[in-house]
């Protein structure tokens, strides 16, 4: 292994004096300083150059590129490499020629202000990211350490929490953590907007009982759940699929001919850290899956207008594959066989005679799993509750060697 020419250090709101001996000795090291303005001014009137980011920060790595013959230093907060700058450093310059020097991180110190357990406690950022990603985790008794981006994040929280039905959740907003301006305050979410905020910004939420249906984040949400025109996986069957799918960290799936986009939406929801396509021809459809993804907390899902399989052309191959619609398409099937990485699950619907006679040949084909869904509900008939039979469902199951 290499000697490091890049060092990431982080700091926080004590400053240098407060570093380990690892991290004042790499400050001692350092011939250039690379951060943000608030971090380079920790420094103080060390003469030493130091170039402040620039926004995005692109251009800046880039740069960074041209200074391997220089010991350079990058001042980040606490952690860098939790959400933060280091990820995309170690992304472009690789592991040996970086060293990355932690210091207390500000969930860290939100837990210990809380007397929360961070292993129990979910960490979620909307630094940088859509607020409505947040949505996702507000179910009762989760406990939420939200990163912010600024003054102006608690009172977007609270109007997000009164617009999914937590009016009377409480918000703990804890400012400059670890610094003499360090001040915590326990305020209820209809009282958030009163007030003003500092820019270094923790939130710390504790989820109450809503006022409407909890939304877990096993796969099988409410049918009503999602804005449709009948174009949708039904939820006893979805759930079957999504099991079938087996969502996994880092995994993306292809939801192809998504309707309403329920499949990939619950993909992003059963595990942290997948990603999504969701491949739908029809505008007014897309439109849906995008508000279908805001409202339920899947901002990050991917859309693509256009018809499979041309629409396909150019997307990063799938761990996952799920065809609720056009089984029958001529050559669709074997595309999606042949793009589908090794390991991974192509899972596929079909309600009509057409699209189960598909499914019958590529079984034949491919082999795999054929199995039938039935599924009726109870409905009212005059006075009286009668079961209704939903279309039933054949499902090829097929996973690539």
């Amino acid at each position: 292994m290499s000697e490091p020419w890049l060092y990431v250090v982080g700091i926080g709101e004590d400053g240098p004096a407060a570093l380990c001996a690892e991290a004042r000795a790499a400050l001692g090291w350092a011939q250039l300083f690379i951060g943000g303005d608030r971090h380079l001014a920790m420094l103080g009137d060390d003469p030493r150059p130091r170039m402040p980011w620039q926004v995005p920060l692109d251009p800046s790595i880039e740069h960074l590129a041209s200074l391997r013959r220089h010991r350079v230093v990058v001042l980040a907060s606490g952690d860098p490499l939790w959400f933060g700058v280091a990820r995309r450093l170690v992304a472009r310059f690789g592991e040996d020629a970086i060293r990355v020097v932690p210091q207390v991180a500000s969930m860290q110190l939100a837990c210990a202000r809380l007397r929360w357990s961070l292993a129990e406690a979910e960490v979620v950022t909307i630094h940088g990211r859509p607020l409505e990603r947040l949505v996702r985790w507000l179910q009762p008794g989760r406990r939420l350490v939200i990163l912010c981006a600024g003054r102006h994040c608690p009172g977007r929280i609270a109007a997000l929490l009164a617009e999914h039905g937590f009016r009377s959740a409480r918000l703990r907003v804890l400012e400059h953590l670890g610094g003499p301006d360090e001040r915590v305050l326990d305020l209820p979410a209809a009282e958030v907007a009163q007030h003003s905020f500092r820019d270094l910004v923790v939130v710390g939420l504790e989820v109450s009982a809503p006022e409407g249906p909890v939304r877990p984040l096993v796969p099988g949400l409410p049918d009503d759940a999602f804005c449709h025109d009948g174009q949708l996986t039904k939820r006893e069957v979805r759930a079957a699929t999504l099991a079938r799918l087996a969502p996994c960290p880092r995994e993306r799936l292809w939801d192809v001919g998504a309707g309403s986009g329920a499949i990939a939406i619950e993909w992003l929801r059963a595990q942290p850290g997948t990603r999504a396509v969701a491949i739908e021809r029809d505008p007014a459809r897309l439109e849906r899956i995008r508000a279908n993804a805001l409202r339920l907390g899947t901002p990050e899902l991917a859309l693509v207008q256009g018809s499979a399989p041309s629409a396909l052309d150019g997307l990063p191959d799938p761990d996952a594959i799920f065809l609720g619609g056009g089984t029958g398409t001529p050559g669709l099937i074997e595309t999606l066989v042949e793009r589908l990485r090794p390991g991974g699950r192509l899972v596929a619907n079909a309600v009509t005679l057409e699209g189960e006679a598909a499914l019958l040949a590529a079984a034949s084909r491919h082999g795999g799993e054929l199995a039938r869904i039935a599924v009726s509900r109870a409905e009212p008939v005059g006075g009286t509750l009668a079961w209704r039979a939903l279309a039933p469902v054949t499902q090829w199951a097929w996973t690539r060697p």
